[in-house]
């Protein structure tokens, strides 16, 4: 195992990572901006190394000044979090040029399935159903008119470097595929330096359904069931849960089953999420792998009771996984819910500022993961999750309603949050029974 590591991230899962290591005897090194130079979590690390100014182009996604502090600090691994650099495999190439253990798969993985056209094509041969689309990047605006009008609309462009909802636009007709196309392309160019873009049959009113790996160096692979992720908001979602509600046990089986065959055929190691959409007949479709951690992972570990970033680390250290699929049962149902500091009614405008109240809720089921407390304040430059609400129980009704109550409890003034759309959201009849999909939000919470 590994004797120090430094943490390539900051935040909610800086801390998470941090308390993981503690827990194994790892010392713990966190960098951070100078926007978050009095971060509470940062006491918490065996040490803490400032990389550069507020702007993540100049310190958090600034590799040079990441590998500088690893060698500063001494340490033989770097754990990339998620977001920033967790998805780079440039990073993971230059750690290993460096003698440092990249906390993830190695670069060739993250490289294949990071391309979201190669991953694809790795999933039919590996016999995985895909959304019906171009067979690889489309070069132009008229070529995507073209397939566009073989495999019928309404379809969607996406960048084939992409990720968090960005690079992606709908079309319903020719006209609309012109200027959707042009945008991703643009936004995909800005977002990620890669404008390669690629186009997939739109599947109407779907639900998006993820399934969590775990695979070590020896070859083994397992999974930890599904989460269902179909509440989301622009393509960033907003609540999750485990087991999901519109499965039966059967296409549940095929569908882990499926997710397992993904990875092994990219010969992977490491946490991976592989992500499916269904249709209202429950057909499924491989759409992407996240080769990261997930922000929603405690989801799985509350179902499973396995801690997935001491499994990320011990895999990383070259130790086996240690169990069996058959070791691994879901108990329960666990939801999540993001809490950003965004309002609502302002069509979630981001809310930065200074918290001068923080109460969590607690009581039997509720975990909060958080870095945030009074006095503590949200900065404009990064992401607005605040913190996760999570909640485990012996029924679907039981943690729907223990959600709402943990909400209910949570006090964050006097920034705006997201905590009264959650409720709403969790209160609404058709939540309650399932029967939702990717479009819930837009169509039935205003």
């Amino acid at each position: 195992m590994f004797s120090r590591i430094l943490i390539a991230n900051r935040g909610e899962i800086a801390l998470r990572i941090i308390r993981a290591c503690r827990e194994l005897g790892i010392e713990s090194v966190a960098v951070y901006s100078e926007a978050d130079r009095d971060a509470e979590y940062l006491k918490l690390a065996d040490d803490s190394i400032c990389i550069g100014p507020a702007s993540a182009a100049q310190s958090y996604l600034n590799i040079p000044r990441i590998i500088s502090a690893a060698e500063i600090a001494d340490v033989e691994a770097i754990h990339p979090g998620y977001g920033f650099l967790a998805e780079n495999a440039h990073f993971a190439e230059i750690c290993q040029e460096c003698g440092i253990v990249f906390i993830g798969p190695s670069a060739e993985s993250m490289r294949l399935l990071g391309d979201k056209v190669a991953a694809r094509e790795m999933a039919r041969k590996a016999r995985v159903p895909v959304v019906p689309g171009s067979a690889g990047q489309v070069k132009d605006e008229a070529e995507a008119v073209k397939i566009a009008n073989k495999i019928g609309y309404p379809v969607i462009v996406k960048a084939s470097a992409g990720g968090g909802g960005r690079g992606m636009r709908v079309a319903h007709n020719d006209i609309s595929l012109h200027s959707a196309f042009a945008a991703a392309r643009a936004e995909a160019e800005a977002a990620f330096n890669n404008g390669e873009m690629y186009l997939e049959k739109f599947v109407v009113q779907p639900r998006h359904v993820e399934v969590q790996i775990m695979a070590d160096k020896a070859g083994n692979a397992v999974h930890f069931y599904e989460r269902d992720c179909t509440i989301q908001r622009r393509h960033q979602k907003l609540i999750e849960e485990s087991p999901s509600p519109f499965l039966d046990e059967r296409t549940r089986e095929e569908l882990c089953r499926s997710a397992l065959r993904v990875i092994k055929h990219a010969n992977y190691f490491s946490a991976a999420t592989v992500e499916f959409l269904l249709d209202a007949d429950k057909n499924y479709y491989f759409i992407e792998v996240n080769t990261r951690i997930q922000v929603e992972h405690p989801v799985t570990e509350m179902v499973t009771g396995h801690d997935l970033i001491k499994l990320q680390l011990k895999v990383a250290a070259g130790q086996p996984l240690g169990f069996r699929q058959k070791d691994i049962t879901h108990t329960g149902c666990s939801l999540e819910c993001r809490i950003n500091a965004e309002d609502p009614a302002r069509n979630y405008a981001p809310c930065p500022g200074t918290i001068t109240k923080f109460i969590p809720p607690g009581g039997m089921g509720v975990r909060v993961d958080t870095h945030v407390y009074q006095d503590a304040k949200v900065s404009p430059y990064y992401d607005s999750m605040i913190s996760k609400l999570i909640v485990h129980r012996p029924t679907r009704e039981e943690a729907i309603e223990t959600m709402k109550r943990a909400l209910h409890e949570f006090r964050i003034e006097p920034i705006k949050t997201t905590i009264p759309a959650c409720i709403d959201i969790l209160s609404h009849n058709l939540y309650v029974k399932g029967k939702v999909d990717t479009g819930f939000i837009e169509r039935h919470m205003g």
